[in-house]
């Protein structure tokens, strides 16, 4: 068997593998032939909304087993197809069958990550909060780089991109911002990019043309939806209103119309200025306010989701999660994870599916990389 063949073999047994485990196998099948049994019972449907979660259930794991059982069964047969082809000496029948394990080794990996976006939250939409750490322009510019690059990747993903909350630079790039994604498992997806981003390059800044390291940081969290119900007390809550900045004409800056919200018992702060209304900017700090809370809700719950810790941490060296470099190679390095790129080109607009693929596949197997920092 050729090494190129053999690589594809690996990486197809190590997704279905992982799902396996993530389903717990065996557990997966009883639960679907209870909720099979379910769906015959014509009781079920004087519940709709129960029943509708039984359904999306079903379907969820009818998807899950049959798309795992599927590649099991077509590797099986691409190989001894190879094997005889090349018993034979048949080397276009062999290449053939490596171009058919290239295109499973795609699939698998696909499924592998539809398969582990079955969180409770993880269908939402997602807000993804970004803030420049210390270092003025540099930090700035880099937080507005951070802010174009999920922008990116939401777009290539069909996905609709909102700006909920900007705050400029001085000079150049974001102090902060708050974007919200819509799109299916936004959430799901962008909840490992939580954490510090570290960016080395030569400033186009500085003009002794010197190489600067710059940080800033991710926070994410699920839009909530009306079926969801968050209490927050009136007490609790500190209500601020400011100027907005930014563009906008006379009337959004010369009105108090931008809302700040902090919840007193958690410290969490949400912010909302891009409406002209303060009516409006309030009601759409409230849901972030509720997001929030609820995404907080669910990191105490999952044990193994980690990734808010990173957020909680100082913007700065030693507690990044990923470092971009650019000047003098080019490198991007998942410290959590030991994945890489030498496109960051590429990354920074929104090529991010095998950093998230990795994180996410990782929170499943609980295994931890050892991954030095690059210089």
């Amino acid at each position: 068997m050729r090494a190129e063949a053999q690589s594809h073999i690996d990486q197809i047994n190590a997704a279905t593998a992982l799902l396996r485990r993530f389903l717990d196998w065996d557990r997966a099948h009883k639960r679907l032939d209870e909720l099979n049994a379910r769906v015959e019972d014509s009781s079920l449907w004087d519940n709709p909304k129960a029943a509708q979660e039984v359904m999306r259930e079903r379907r969820r794991l009818e998807e899950a087993l049959g798309a795992t059982e599927r590649i099991e069964a077509e590797l099986k047969d691409t190989v001894e197809l190879i094997e005889m082809a090349e018993a034979e000496g048949d080397t276009a029948m062999v290449d053939d069958g490596l171009s058919s394990l290239a295109g499973l080794a795609d699939r698998a990996e696909r499924d592998k990550v539809a398969a582990l976006l079955a969180g409770e939250a993880d269908a939402n939409n997602s807000y993804v909060e970004i803030n420049a750490g210390a270092g003025g322009t540099e930090s700035n510019d880099w937080a507005g780089m951070l802010q174009r690059m999920y922008t990116r990747w939401g777009e290539r993903h069909g996905m609709k991109v909102e700006l909920v909350d900007h705050h400029s630079g001085e000079q150049v790039g974001i102090k902060s911002a708050t974007i919200l994604i819509k799109g299916e498992n936004a959430y799901g997806n962008l909840k490992v990019e939580g954490g510090v981003h570290r960016l080395v390059r030569i400033s186009p800044y500085d003009s002794s043309a010197r190489r600067h390291t710059s940080f800033a940081s991710v926070w994410v969290y699920p839009e909530v939806d009306d079926d969801i119900d968050i209490e927050i007390n009136e007490s609790d809550l500190r209500i601020d209103t400011y100027r907005a900045s930014g563009a906008g004409g006379q009337h959004i800056n010369t009105t108090d119309s931008a809302v700040r919200i902090t919840h007193v018992p958690t410290n969490i702060v949400v912010q909302c200025q891009n409406q002209r209304s303060q009516h409006k900017n309030r009601a759409e700090a409230m849901k972030q306010l509720k997001a929030r809370l609820y995404e907080a809700e669910l990191q105490r719950r999952e044990a193994e989701a980690d990734a808010s810790s990173a957020n909680k941490t100082d913007i700065g060296w030693g507690h990044q999660i990923r470092s971009y470099v650019l000047q003098p190679y080019q490198l991007v390095k998942d410290l959590r994870t030991g994945v890489t790129s030498t496109a960051p080109g590429d990354v920074l607009d929104g090529d991010l599916d095998r950093f998230m693929a990795a994180a996410l596949s990782q929170r499943v197997t609980g295994e931890k990389v050892e991954v030095e920092d690059v210089e």
